[in-house]
């Protein structure tokens, strides 16, 4: 169950950092609500995932999830540029993010 719980967590850091920049420097109560819990809810399914997953591995890989989902939260709803260099960028996290969990097995 380690790798669900990780991908998870990974979804919910998406979902904080989306409602970070929907707070407006925390002057929207409702979408600092949702920041609070959505950290709340990844920081316990990553460390569920880390009672039986290497530390840098699930580290990295949680991290991974949320920069890449973040960047395409950003471009696909907040009108973000998707520059070549930016999608290449975010292709090399993604490839890290399944090296990662290969080298892992």
């Amino acid at each position: 169950m380690a790798w669900p719980f990780l991908v998870v967590a990974g979804l919910f850091e998406i979902l904080w950092a989306w409602a970070m920049k929907q707070s407006d420097g925390f002057t929207r109560l409702p979408y600092v609500a949702v920041m609070i819990a959505g950290m709340a809810v990844s920081f316990l399914l990553l460390t569920l995932a880390m009672r039986s997953l290497p530390l840098g591995t699930a580290y990295a890989v949680w991290t991974g999830i949320g920069a890449a989902g973040a960047f395409l939260v950003g471009i696909l709803f907040l009108g973000e540029a998707a520059t070549p260099l930016r999608l290449l960028a975010a292709a090399l996290i993604v490839g890290g993010i399944v090296l990662m969990k290969v080298a892992g097995e």
